[in-house]
């Protein structure tokens, strides 16, 4: 009987990449990464929406990069060497880079270690949690949401 209480924890155990955005703490589902790159030339997209700098080459794949700074509404990006593009791949055929301040580590979170956020304001949808972490408090981030075109309602 003890194992199979066992085996039900780990289900509800998930790894979440550690980035840094404004100065805060996101966790984004590792699920979802595919590669994670140093910041490199970004080729414009003419009349793309503000929040989209560009499109990368990445080994012959074109990646259309998206500034999660401008999607949430902070600053301009500032770009050191910790900056980085996660390439996330939220559908098999599909790719998409996020470019985050700096990536820190891989963190594993328990379900009861995130509390759930329920509102309805249209920043916070960008977010399905807050986990709590050692190192502080982590917004888990909600990719789904923060690919989701939203601009008929702004």
């Amino acid at each position: 009987m003890a194992d199979i209480a066992e085996a039900g924890s780990i289900d509800q155990i998930k790894q979440y990449i550690d980035v840094m955005i404004n100065n805060e703490q996101y966790g984004i589902d590792i699920s979802y990464i595919d590669n994670i790159i140093r910041m490199q030339r970004i080729t414009r997209v003419p009349k793309a929406q503000e929040y989209f700098p560009g499109v990368i080459n990445l080994r012959g794949e074109i990646i259309p990069v998206m500034s999660l700074r401008r999607r949430f509404g902070f600053e301009d990006d500032v770009f050191t060497p910790k900056t980085r593009i996660l390439i996330l791949k939220p559908e098999p055929q599909a790719s998409i880079g996020f470019i985050v301040d700096e990536v820190r580590e891989v963190i594993t979170l328990k379900e009861e270690e995130i509390d759930r956020v329920v509102t309805s304001e249209d920043k916070n949808t960008y977010i399905t949690g807050i986990g709590k972490h050692t190192k502080g408090l982590i917004s888990v981030l909600n990719v789904a949401a923060v690919l989701q075109e939203k601009e008929k309602g702004e």
